[in-house]
């Protein structure tokens, strides 16, 4: 597989999964057909738009073609037809969200990467694109961002787009280092779910 290829394969499996994860929360709050469409096209293509923004290529990609928001409300429909099985999954939402998290760390440090950016300002933009759409879920379902108060989050992102950097830096292949980023934010962020890891808290809180 080639490089272009596999960030391709991650930039579409992150639309998904966030659309997915938006969707799931939309038919949570009861939302109608065209809600949940709403709420899964914005929490998948968020990132993406944060991301080219911020790198100044605009407009962002998800203007340039329709791919992206084609396959966010593809995660909607999948979502509102198929509710039942995903329900069968313990925590969905969760699920979807730490797929989500890492591929689009690791596709967003990439792209910022390409675009000239030394590896701090990489990682940060990683960072940003893989909570992005998190929090325009979580604000347009009148929540309380996850990215604020939920177990590690923001830092399962940072620790795929580092290692991501990192490896590159180390002369690993890129793919390598993309598979790898990938699955250790995904992992990190499903362990401290799995084994209550929180991050430290003012005391009396």
């Amino acid at each position: 597989m080639s490089v272009s290829l596999l960030f391709a394969c991650l930039n579409v499996l992150g639309t998904f999964v966030f659309g997915l994860s938006g969707a799931m929360v939309a038919i949570r709050l009861r939302f109608d057909i065209f809600g949940i469409l709403v709420l899964s096209v914005a929490t998948g293509v968020a990132g993406g738009i944060i991301r080219d923004l911020l790198l100044g290529a605009v407009p962002p990609e998800v203007l340039h073609t329709v791919w992206p928001m084609a396959i966010a409300s593809l995660a909607g429909i999948c979502a509102y037809f198929f509710q039942p099985v995903i329900e069968r999954f313990k925590r969905p939402v969760m699920l979807l969200d730490a797929i989500g998290l890492g591929v689009f760390a690791v596709a967003g440090c990439s792209k910022a990467i390409a675009f000239g950016l030394a590896p701090p300002g990489a990682i940060l933009l990683g960072v940003m694109t893989a909570i992005g759409g998190g929090m325009l879920r979580d604000m347009m379902a009148a929540e309380v961002p996850r990215v604020l108060h939920e177990e590690v989050y923001a830092l399962a992102a940072f620790a795929g787009a580092a290692t991501y950097a990192g490896c590159l830096w180390l002369g690993v292949p890129e793919i390598a280092a993309a598979a790898g980023a990938v699955l250790l934010a995904v992992g990190l962020r499903l362990a401290s779910v799995r084994f209550g890891w929180k991050l430290p808290r003012p005391s009396g809180s």
